[in-house]
């Protein structure tokens, strides 16, 4: 995997839009860059731009959402409304862009984040829900979020702490490099569920203890049921007696009640005689005088409603005549005000015929003014037709006035097409359509020759880049392979020269080491190393020699500096190769491209005027335009003239109609001046036609009334006749009397059923009594003699005599039930113990092999196996960059530090802590390169990044980690970034990113 292309915009401190495309220079000539600027510039957001548009995680924040970037007000910019992560990055899957974003809608308000993959070669994006993307990276890149950060992002500065760490310390840190702190918990896990599954059985053993202890004796357990079954009999002897004095009081009350019920009785027979003696003296007699004449009620009702009748009859007829009264005057007024709306006189047997004539008389007038409007404003359409395209307003009010002006547009137009003829005297004026079309393809064809020309141009210029370019590669390249032989030769000459001096060095070494030996040689007694007898050494010992020293450590320092510029200029040298040739491919096809396109530019446009540079042929495309213009004027002016003329004859027929429409108005408007004569004149006609209408209506209703009238009043005497016997035989003097005494039916009805429900409540009081006082004496016959109150005391000790008793009882059988209960349970806990023991047995055994209460054994264990897979890999890695040293654990006699096996010196192990700060790191990275290995699961990561541990270096060692990075980036052809802020490294990489801060809290970002 290989990032190829970052982008983001208001990131952070980074405000903007911001590009880094290591497909383009100087990333391609150089892939060792570093990233440089003051701390807070923004040189870590590049990191998280990369993490937050594949996982939308970012490491310093964890997973990122708008509630978190609101809360903590990271991410987006200060004051921007939108912010865009996007890399691009190469997998064996082919090439993808992932892109996050987040914006504000109208109201400011954050939206939730966006994320999409893009396929390069296809151009489409991914068909992938949002909170899929991060999971569809993974499954491109081969490697999670975690797994990514530790493959990328090299930790090398931990591992220097790691180096150096105790080996109580190192456990914990590479627990937290690896991110292996799960096997910390399993170790707690098992302690805790081992001391978890023990407790209940503890707790458990205890209750059991418990619960014996609480267990009855055998005897005391017998007496306690033989007690239980003698209560329990006493019991239901005392329940019989108590249901037994239960039963007698209940009598006793039920004595008591009746006679009470007796009384109410009474009581209540009292109260209905009463109300019948009331209801006799209010309703008796108005009902006995209306069973006097309820016989004939119905025709003294008649009667009545006869007279009723006839008064209405009466008063109808009295309204009827005021109404024709006031029909006639207004007959005379209508007539009036018809012979004013007709200019004459009328009858009431012409008037129909005469506003008849007047209304049609208008509607023909009105016609003939309807026509002449639609005559006008046909003629004005006509007009306005004509001159459609010609820029003319008439002016309505005034139409001579507007004749006037059209006359004077019409010389007008004829002077300006003299002018545009004489201008265009080369064309043919008498086709000007030809003409059109001939330019249109001149200018249509130049516009294609601008461009075409334009790019020409572009070739052009992209071939004198191309070769400049190579004219400045060309003679470095001729340069670096002498400077690699020589740095080569240098560098042979060099370690041949160490190696001398090495071995001085350990000869000087071994002779120290003889020095006890000297002290115990005597002259004339042979050495037992050489034989000799004479000892010149013995006393007077050479100086130790510190020139060696400085001797070799000058002759390191000089290997270290050639063996960085050999490091250099082979990484030039290569660089320099592909792209030399990569410029002599483009060059090549430049310059087939750039034939082939004036080849086909001449052929193509060989009819057109030629010109030499783009502004020339832009210069060409404007005179055609200019010439399609005045021609398009002069067909517009031609087209003007004709209009103009065909719009003054229509013009003066509009005036002329206008005149005959003003004279018809004037005529119209002496007759009527109204808006609808039909409706005005045929609401006369209604109105008219209505009242003689009203009036047969008046005379028609009279007739009845007056019929009527004389029926009911024959009605009337008839039924007088016959009643007037019958009330003077009841006793009354006249018909009216009579029927002042009837009752209606109802009310009637209601008095009599009244008076009945009175006397039937009264009889079925006196029948109720009387089963009462037989049920009253049945009673006192089944009563006891003992009064109520010695009942209710000798109930009163029997219950509780049973309470106690009853008492006595449930707390035995409550001792006994517990018992049963404590022995159920007893079996239940053993049953459960022996299954628990069954299962807490893998625990006890897992604990002992890795539980305890921190987790430590079983990580120490997990984390020694790590260490060992790490040095393994890391080793491997170490080969790469230097073959003097290996990484080992310490053995038992050893400090509890790491070892380095240091083959230059015949494998000798030297604790870590002895090495220089540049050994320190190329150890180091060695282990972060192998965490990277482990991490991305045999993923290529081709793009890594440093984010630590150059501030801490001197000048020396600082070269020194230079060179082994350059080396390890030429070796394995791997895009390396170096964040830092250490001005040294900007004279050593040529390549950089700069970030630089300004004075509002915003960052920017310079590729160089």
């Amino acid at each position: 995997m290989k990032i190829l292309k970052i982008e983001f915009q208001n990131i952070n401190s980074l405000k903007g839009s911001h590009k880094i495309d290591f497909t383009e220079a100087p990333f391609t000539s150089s892939s060792l860059f570093a990233i440089t600027g003051p701390t807070g510039s923004g040189k870590s957001t590049i990191l998280d731009v990369i993490s937050l548009a594949l996982f939308n995680h970012v490491p310093r924040l964890g997973k990122i959402t708008k509630n978190e970037i609101l809360s903590k007000g990271a991410i987006l910019t200060r004051n921007q409304k939108e912010a865009v992560a996007a890399v691009t990055y190469q997998c064996k899957n082919g090439i993808f862009r992932s892109q996050w974003s987040i914006s504000t809608n109208r109201n400011d308000n954050l939206r939730d984040y966006e994320m999409e993959i893009l396929e390069e070669a296809s151009g489409k994006i991914l068909d992938v829900k949002k909170s899929d993307i991060p999971g569809k990276n993974e499954e491109l890149i081969g490697l999670n979020y975690n797994q990514f950060i530790k493959s990328v992002l090299l930790a090398q500065g931990e591992f220097a702490q790691f180096l150096k760490a105790k080996k109580e310390e190192r456990g914990e840190l590479l627990e937290k490099i690896t991110g292996t702190g799960i096997y910390r918990k399993l170790g707690i896990k098992a302690f805790e569920k081992n001391r978890a599954v023990n407790q209940d059985i503890q707790e458990q053993q205890h209750e059991i203890k418990l619960i014996q202890q609480k267990l009855l004796e055998e005897e005391i357990l017998k007496n306690h049921k033989e007690q239980f079954q003698k209560k329990t009999s006493a019991c239901e002897n005392f329940q019989k007696d108590i249901d037994a004095l239960n039963k007698a009081l209940e009598l006793k009350d039920t004595i008591e009640k009746q006679k009470k019920e007796i009384f109410r009785l009474e009581t209540q027979k009292t109260e209905a005689l009463q109300r019948l003696n009331t209801f006799e003296k209010e309703h008796g007699f108005p009902l006995k005088q209306h069973e006097k004449v309820q016989d004939f009620s119905a025709d003294l009702r008649e009667w009545n409603q006869l007279k009723k009748e006839v008064f209405r009859l009466k008063e109808e007829i009295k309204n009827i005549r005021e109404k024709q009264q006031e029909n006639l005057q207004k007959a005379d007024a209508l007539k009036s005000k018809i012979s004013t709306f007709i200019h004459a006189e009328v009858t009431a047997e012409d008037l129909s015929d005469k506003l008849q004539a007047f209304t049609r008389k208008i509607q023909v007038l009105q016609e003939q003014k309807k026509e002449k409007l639609n005559e006008y404003s046909y003629q004005k359409n006509q007009f306005l037709s004509e001159l459609r395209e010609v820029s003319f307003q008439l002016n309505e009010k005034d139409l001579p006035e507007s004749l006037q002006e059209l006359k004077e547009l019409k010389t007008e137009a004829g002077q300006n097409l003299a002018i545009l003829s004489t201008e265009l005297k080369a064309l043919d004026l008498q086709h000007p359509k030809k003409e059109k079309e001939k330019i249109q393809k001149h200018l249509k064809l130049a516009r294609e020759a601008t461009r075409d020309f334009f790019s020409i141009e572009r070739t052009s210029e992209e071939i004198e880049k191309l070769a400049a370019e190579k004219e400045i590669i060309t003679p470095k390249l001729k340069i670096l392979p002498e400077e690699i032989e020589k740095a080569e030769n240098t560098i042979g000459n060099l370690k041949s020269r160490l190696e001398i001096l090495h071995l001085k060095k350990e000869n000087q070494l071994l002779r120290a080491s003889l020095e006890e030996h000297r002290l115990n040689l005597k002259n004339g007694e042979a050495c037992p190393l050489c034989g000799s007898l004479e000892h010149p050494f013995a006393e007077d010992l050479p100086e130790k020699n510190d020139f060696l020293e400085r001797e070799i450590s000058k002759i390191e320092k000089e290997l270290q500096e050639w063996n960085r510029k050999l490091n250099t200029a082979a990484l030039n040298y290569k660089n320099f190769q592909e792209r030399l040739q990569e410029l002599e491919k483009n060059l090549k096809e430049a310059e087939n491209k750039a034939g082939h396109e004036k080849l086909q530019f001449s052929e193509k446009y060989a009819a057109l005027p030629q010109a030499e540079t783009s502004a020339e042929w832009e210069n060409n495309c404007n005179s055609f335009e200019n010439q399609l213009h005045q021609l398009e004027q002069y067909e517009k002016g031609q087209k003007t003239a004709a209009e103009i003329s065909a719009g003054i004859p229509a013009l003066e027929k509009l005036i002329e109609i206008l005149q005959e429409g003003k004279d018809l108005k004037q005529k119209l408007d002496r007759l009527y001046k109204g808006d609808d004569i039909f409706h005005d004149s045929q609401q006369l006609q209604n109105r008219w036609i209505g009242n003689h209408e009203e009036k047969k209506s008046l005379f028609s209703k009279n007739q009845e009334l007056s019929k009527a009238l004389e029926e009911k009043e024959a009605a009337k005497s008839n039924l007088e006749a016959a009643l007037s016997p019958k009330v003077i035989r009841q006793g009354f003097e006249a018909i009216e009397d009579a029927f002042k005494v009837v009752i209606p039916d109802a009310e009637c009805n209601a008095l009599r059923s009244e008076r009945e429900t009175v006397r039937k409540q009264i009889d079925n009081t006196v029948a109720s009594q009387k089963i009462l006082n037989e049920q009253l004496e049945t009673f006192r016959k089944m009563d006891v003699k003992k009064d109520r109150e010695a009942v209710v005391q000798e109930l009163k000790a029997q219950r509780e005599q049973f309470q106690n008793i009853s008492d006595e009882c449930k707390e035995i059988h409550r001792i006994i039930k517990n018992h049963d209960e404590d022995l159920e349970r007893l079996t239940e806990l053993k049953s459960e113990i022996a299954e628990k023991e069954k299962l807490t047995k893998r625990w006890r055994l897992l604990n002992e092999l890795i539980g305890d209460s921190k987790g430590k054994n079983f990580n120490d264990f997990a984390q020694d196996l790590s260490l060992s897979q790490l040095l393994q890999l890391a080793n491997v890695r170490l080969k790469d960059l230097s073959d003097r040293y290996h990484i080992d654990k310490p053995e038992e006699e050893e400090d509890d530090g790491l070892v380095a096996i240091d083959e230059h010196m015949g494998g000798q192990r030297r604790s870590v802590k002895t090495l220089s700060g540049g050994e320190t790191f190329i150890l180091s990275l060695s282990m972060a390169l192998a965490l990277s290995d482990l991490a991305s699961k045999n993923v290529e990561i081709n793009s890594l990044f440093i984010d630590e541990g150059f501030g801490t270096l001197d000048p020396e060692t600082l070269d020194q980690t230079l060179d082994t990075l350059e080396k390890l980036q030429a070796e394995s052809s791997k895009t390396i970034g170096i964040i830092s802020h250490v001005d040294s490294l900007k004279e050593r990489i040529a390549t950089q990113i700069r970030l630089t801060r300004n004075g509002q809290g915003y960052s920017s970002l310079e590729v160089k």
